[in-house]
């Protein structure tokens, strides 16, 4: 199923002489895209000056609003193990489907209370995006890292010779313990060249006990072994070892330690699936939450800008278009090729009736309006928005 775009859209009411929804669903064409209202209440307006920082702070929030939606999208595949169908049924706003709440979205008065002003508005929905990027941070961390920790108890459990537990393997009593003189090693040898070790190990460094080997367990890949030494030369033997590519493994017998082992195994996977379940609600909290706020983000921008564009007195009509990536070409390209006149001398025609634009006369435009003309800015001639959700 290809992807949802929806496109946000406002226009002067002056230059409609009928319905401006009907006539604007005319310009797109059904087959490229729906025409949905998009209800803007009447905010308090300010001044010019206020107005220009509003439509910058409101990209700038636009634009985090995109990060932490991202962020709880990538989040929620990650502890789903890239299931992205089990991680749409997580996508869920107020537990309706995201393409629900946008199509008929209603800004929540109860929240964030229109006679406010619009910088308290931003500030409370900036506060509020913080706040569960915070959150989310903090859980899926805390999350990862019992992931980790019990991953690694695992690979002690389930790995080779060379990096799994010892504890359930090795016979205490094949190890020489209290000895003033001697000690015990253990030493994962490839399996490939069990034989060379064999011949080899007793003369690999002064003093290893003769014959004092002991094969204590195999697997696919290795071969363990019990050697004795004198103490001594133990730092030695352990180096030669290493230069040899054998493994020495660290390890004391402690009683009771296979059992202390698995009820630590057993903790952790309780933790695990308990902060599992933590982070997927949050997850799906956070989804709900950042889509929200960033619908009302979409709102003020439409907004702001539609105070900056067409001035006052405030008429226009906003809409939403739903639409694909796609599609959403041919939508700007209709609406460019239908209102661009409302650029002024920023816009005009070829000879083949094809809307050009002055870039000098653009420039000169966006900054009458306070607005910037930097890399990456593209302007419309009309107020015009897209948003996708991943």
């Amino acid at each position: 199923m290809p992807a949802t775009r929806y496109i946000f859209v406002s226009l002067p009411l002056r230059i409609f002489d009928d319905d401006p929804l009907s006539a604007l669903s005319a310009t797109v064409g059904r087959e490229n895209g729906e025409m949905l209202p998009f209800p803007v209440p009447s905010f308090k307006i300010g001044t010019l000056d206020a107005l220009v920082q509003h439509a910058d702070d409101l990209s700038k929030l636009s634009s985090g609003c995109d990060a932490v939606v991202s962020k709880v999208a990538d989040s929620l595949r990650a502890i789903l193990d890239g299931d992205e169908n089990k991680a749409a049924e997580h996508k869920v706003v107020n537990d309706k489907p995201t393409d629900q709440y946008m199509c008929s979205f209603q800004w929540n008065t109860a929240r964030y209370r229109v006679e406010r002003p619009l910088g308290e508005l931003i500030d409370n929905l900036r506060k509020g995006l913080q706040n569960l990027d915070d959150d989310l941070k903090g859980k899926f961390n805390q999350y990862n890292s019992v992931k980790a920790n019990l991953a690694a108890l695992q690979r002690r459990q389930t790995g080779n010779l060379a990096t799994k537990s010892l504890t359930p393997i090795v016979d205490p009593r094949l190890l020489v313990q209290d000895s003033e003189y001697l000690e015990t090693h253990l030493v994962v040898v490839p399996t490939n060249a069990r034989k060379d070790f064999l011949k080899s190990y007793e003369t690999i460094a002064p003093m290893v006990v003769p014959r004092s080997s002991v094969q204590v367990a195999q697997d696919d890949e290795f071969t363990l072994f019990a050697v004795t030494t004198f103490k001594k030369h133990s730092i030695e033997f352990l180096q030669k070892c290493r230069e040899q590519k054998w493994t020495p493994r660290q390890y004391k017998y402690v009683q009771g330690g296979k059992e202390e082992e698995q009820r630590e195994l057993d903790r952790v996977v309780k933790d695990e699936k308990k902060i599992r379940e933590e982070a997927l609600l949050l997850g799906r909290t956070s989804w709900s939450e950042s889509v929200m706020i960033w619908a009302h983000v979409m709102t003020l921008r439409v907004f702001v800008e539609t105070v900056l564009r067409y001035g006052l007195p405030l008429e226009f009509v906003s809409a939403l278009i739903k639409t694909t990536p796609k599609q959403a070409i041919k939508v700007k390209a209709s609406l460019d090729s239908t209102y661009s006149y409302l650029g002024g001398n920023a816009f005009g025609r070829d000879k083949r009736g094809r809307v050009t634009k002055d870039d000098a006369s653009l420039t000169s435009e966006m900054a009458a309006a306070g607005l910037s003309a930097g890399e990456g800015s593209e302007y419309t001639a009309y107020v015009y928005y897209e948003l996708e959700f991943p």
